[in-house]
């Protein structure tokens, strides 16, 4: 029986590709859990109507997430936290820290947007990529300097 499928499945394949399975594993495992609707021609329809909103919805929020890039280019912000001599933090800043930081300058970003490969342990600047979509990121600079006592 041949099956198109809607999610990823194990051993299977992709959404959208059309495979071919036992019909009992299809009437009663994948089709009632979502996984896969049976093959004809409304389906095909519909699937490729649902593909086609997909794919303008992507490209109005990737204009979108460029348009609030081209605001991000030149941003920078500023975090004082205690540290020793040795400019080592007691601590770490990471990704909710920056946000916060940039929150209190008036950019609102979700701390899941920041792409820090591992929290700041030092004093310096650093450059850190905020990824706005999946196809748009923009560099920011962090300042991490030691707060006055």
């Amino acid at each position: 029986m041949d099956v198109i499928l809607i999610k990823k499945a194990d051993n299977l394949g992709d959404a959208g590709e059309t495979v071919n399975v036992a019909r009992g594993y299809a009437r009663n495992y994948l089709v009632p859990r979502g996984i896969a609707v049976v093959a004809d021609d409304s389906n095909r329809r519909r699937l490729a109507e649902d593909a086609r909103w997909d794919d303008q919805r992507s490209a109005k929020a990737r204009r979108a997430a460029q348009e609030l890039a081209a605001g991000f280019a030149d941003v920078s912000c500023t975090i004082a936290v205690q540290a020793s001599e040795e400019e080592r933090l007691y601590g770490s800043v990471g990704e909710r820290e920056i946000a916060q930081a940039l929150a209190a300058q008036g950019r609102e970003v979700d701390h899941k947007q920041i792409q820090l490969e591992e929290p700041i342990k030092q004093l310096g600047v650093y450059t850190v990529p905020l990824r706005l979509h999946a196809e748009v990121e923009v560099p920011i600079k962090v300042w991490v300097v030691k707060a006055e006592s």
